[in-house]
């Protein structure tokens, strides 16, 4: 495993993917996802999964896969995403009293577009740094 592109790749992965998060979570769809208070800790839990996440794209892409470009980072990481996604809103579902439809899906929907462009990042800078 290339150690530089692990490190590199990995934190840009998790920059792109808090921005991102920002984007949809933050402001597109702010009225469907319960917001953090602002004096709380959340920030920076969510900063350092971010960071978490990239790390963990980096890691499969960069060990196991070898994945060093834009559309092969895409489509994988679209496709973690989807599993992910999935997981995370099923044992949402778990927790809540009545089934909201239509907040699984749009999650699933920014799971995936998340773990996309993530994984896009990250293949991209694997391919950059060899």
């Amino acid at each position: 495993m290339n150690t530089k592109s692990f490190l590199v790749a990995g934190l840009v992965g998790g920059i792109v993917d808090w921005l991102l998060g920002w984007l949809l979570y933050g402001i597109i769809f702010i009225n469907m996802f319960p917001q953090p208070d602002e004096d709380s800790n959340a920030i920076i839990y969510i900063t350092c999964g971010c960071i978490a996440f990239g790390f963990f794209i980096s890691y499969i892409f960069n060990k196991w896969a070898q994945i060093s470009t834009f559309t092969d980072g895409l489509t994988a990481g679209a496709i973690i995403g989807l599993f992910m996604g999935l997981i995370t809103n099923f044992f949402r579902l778990s927790e809540q009293a009545s089934v909201n439809y239509e907040m699984f899906f749009t999650d699933l929907g920014i799971s995936i577009v998340l773990a996309a462009v993530v994984g896009a990042f990250v293949g991209l800078i694997n391919g950059k740094i060899k």
